[in-house]
């Protein structure tokens, strides 16, 4: 018969100990696949007087023998030939359900992830396919919305933040960071005229966000002095990808990431303005999640860490000075 591969139970050499009946059933499977109390006691690492006695006491609480001995050998009797193969049948289970439930097994089941709409298609749609690749046990469930929302009551697993986070229950891991900058269309600077300071804008329009949370300005940094200026009232949207196609229409100026305008600068959609007046300050970018870190389940873990391998903005913190107009 095939020995079966199991958890050691790392009994203690003592005569007086106790043990549990899974650990009972291990050590009784463990004899009778060896068959003999030496050998099995060498596999579980315990003394052969203890193999024998946690034996006999299973025998003796459930009145019947299990095991015939002999000098040389032990063999099953009928009731221990039944109750061996419903033990194996038993700590397979056992060790099926530890695996599932541990943080080492491999990852399975779904996952929830919550994101903006522009930073879904732009971070996470990029990555799916070899996040999939990688762990096949796992469900994807995506919700891309520019509104916040509530991790408990939407029940998502992780959420992708921008900006610094208010003091709350969840844990944040740190994926990057990115500059934010002034962009518009060549078109609309074209016929409206660039603004060198940010005084002149003014007579720009500005597209803002309509969220309650957000600062109704855009900061700059003038003579050394952070200053805010008004976003306006002509334009204000909720959705990220919104605003850069209206910026790349050339409605008005927009206020964007570099991570998220980047490929719309590169191929000259969008042109950069005011960045000697940027403050410098880089907006971090987290996966945030609740629960204490050392009991994530395993497909939580595995998403977390791959974001955290596979997430790339280093290009998105530094502006090309190529790039800038005016």
């Amino acid at each position: 018969m095939t020995p079966l591969t199991m958890r050691n139970p790392a009994f203690p050499a003592s005569p007086t100990f106790e043990t549990n009946r899974s650990g009972e059933l291990e050590v009784f499977v463990q004899v009778a696949e060896h068959g003999s109390f030496s050998a099995a006691a060498r596999h579980l690492g315990v003394s052969p007087s203890a193999t024998s006695k946690i034996v006999a006491r299973m025998e003796a609480r459930l009145g019947a023998q299990l095991l015939l001995r002999s000098t040389r050998r032990v063999q099953l009797t009928p009731e221990g030939r039944q109750f061996y193969e419903r033990g194996q049948r038993v700590l397979a289970d056992l060790q099926e359900a530890e695996a599932a439930a541990s943080l080492r097994s491999a990852p399975k089941g779904v996952v929830r992830i919550n994101s903006s709409s522009s930073t879904g298609q732009a971070l996470l749609v990029p990555l799916v396919a070899q996040l999939m690749q990688q762990y096949p046990g796992l469900v994807l469930d995506l919700s891309f919305t520019d509104e916040v929302v509530d991790l408990m009551e939407a029940q998502a697993d992780i959420a992708i933040r921008w900006g610094k986070l208010p003091a709350s229950d969840m844990v944040a891991r740190l994926l990057g960071h990115t500059r934010q900058i002034i962009v518009a269309a060549p078109a609309y600077l074209d016929a409206h005229g660039v603004p060198t300071h940010p005084d002149l804008l003014a007579e720009h329009v500005r597209i803002g966000w309509n969220y309650q949370r957000t600062v109704p300005h855009w900061p700059f940094r003038v003579a050394g002095q952070e200053v805010g200026v008004g976003i306006g009232e002509l334009l204000r949207v909720n959705d990220g990808d919104v605003m850069r196609n209206l910026a790349v229409a050339g409605v008005g100026l927009a206020r964007l990431s570099l991570f998220h305008a980047w490929n719309d600068i590169a191929a000259g959609r969008l042109q950069v303005v005011l960045e000697a007046y940027n403050t410098g300050v880089l907006e971090p970018i987290h996966a945030v999640y609740l629960g204490k870190p050392e009991r994530l389940p395993s497909r939580t873990r595995a998403v977390l860490d791959f974001l955290k391998a596979h997430v790339d903005l280093g290009h998105a913190e530094t502006l090309p000075k190529e790039w800038c107009r005016g």
